[in-house]
């Protein structure tokens, strides 16, 4: 028996059985909408974690600890960082990734998160697919430091130097594709210089030799480095945010000093699982907004070198997806691999 069009088998339903299919349809729709509501009015009704997927101790760990006190004051309930450490950060994020999508366990991103969706050709999620952006937070700049011993003072002999010995200057990193090595491949790539990069597992191991001599120069987070450039440790060549850094503000940007337009820097932010309901997301990113304009927030992360950053979930859903391109393309000139 052939089987009758859509339009004709429907002429065989009475109409009060359609009425009530259709009616029921809205009616389940009307309480899901209810429900994810009701359920943003009372967002938190519980504990809230945050999970860091970087080692205890970093700037993303401390920033997380102050978003998640703050939080725990203003929506009156609290608020656990947890950290998770691991694979390039892949471990805890893969963790928030498959969380229920209910707005209780969140993710402290940085954009070595953007980096890593090039870095990483295999990866448990997916970042704009497997994530809902929630709010940024602040960022921070890095500032390039040379050894003392190297016979430059400022960009433009850097330039000059590494232009006339194409390879024979080093650049250290905290490893493959973190956000020093990206800001150097950067460098290089809009500099049209050729340095040799030099990876560590850890700042720490990077910092020491720069300071010691063995390697000729690094980008590093301003706060770290100010001590040492002001006791003359280390030279100050650059910032490289697109204003001087508040904390070192006699030391010229990179862009204003030979390279226009360079801008690298660490910014961090919050995610939630893809799905939690967006009534939640915007209780959040309202609350975080509020943090950033206070002018005491303001004042106090200005100390340490951080700006605060505001957008709303939308336009950092696409901030997130304009620095994924932006740091693929770098990846992908650059060779780098994921240190796995």
């Amino acid at each position: 028996m052939k089987a009758l069009p859509l339009k004709a088998a429907l002429e065989f339903v009475p109409a009060r059985l359609l009425a009530r299919v259709a009616g029921a349809a809205l009616g389940a729709a009307v309480l899901a909408l209810s429900a994810s509501s009701a359920a943003a009015e009372d967002y938190p009704s519980r504990a809230v974690k945050i999970i860091v997927p970087f080692a205890a101790g970093g700037p993303a760990d401390i920033y997380a600890r102050f978003v998640a006190q703050h939080l725990g004051e203003s929506l009156k309930q609290a608020f656990i960082v947890e950290d998770r450490p691991g694979g390039g950060s892949l471990l805890g994020t893969e963790a928030v990734a498959k969380s229920p999508p209910d707005g209780y366990t969140l993710l402290l991103m940085s954009n070595t998160h953007t980096v890593n969706e090039s870095l990483f050709t295999k990866k448990p999620f997916d970042l704009m697919r497997d994530f809902a952006p929630v709010a940024p937070i602040n960022y921070s700049d890095l500032v390039l430091v040379t050894k003392p011993g190297l016979a430059v003072t400022n960009l433009a002999d850097l330039l000059k130097l590494a232009k006339s010995q194409p390879e024979s200057l080093t650049y250290a990193s905290s490893g493959p594709g973190t956000p020093y090595h990206m800001a150097g491949e950067l460098f290089k790539s809009m500099a049209g210089v050729k340095i040799l990069h030099v990876p560590y597992r850890g700042s720490s191991g990077a910092r020491t030799d720069v300071l010691g001599g063995q390697v000729d120069m690094m980008f590093d987070a301003v706060p770290t480095m100010a001590d040492f450039i002001r006791t003359g440790k280390v030279k100050a060549i650059g910032t490289t945010g697109k204003t001087r850094s508040t904390v070192l503000p006699n030391v010229p940007t990179v862009s204003e000093s030979g390279v226009p337009g360079y801008e690298a820097v660490i910014w961090l932010g919050l995610m939630a699982p893809k799905g939690t309901p967006p009534e939640i997301v915007k209780r959040l990113n309202d609350e975080v907004t509020k943090m950033a304009s206070d002018p005491k927030v303001i004042e106090a992360w200005a100390k340490q070198g951080a700006i605060p950053m505001k957008m709303t979930p939308a336009q950092f859903s696409k901030y997130v997806a304009d620095d994924i391109t932006k740091w693929a393309h770098i990846v992908k000139i650059s060779g780098a691999k994921a240190d796995q």
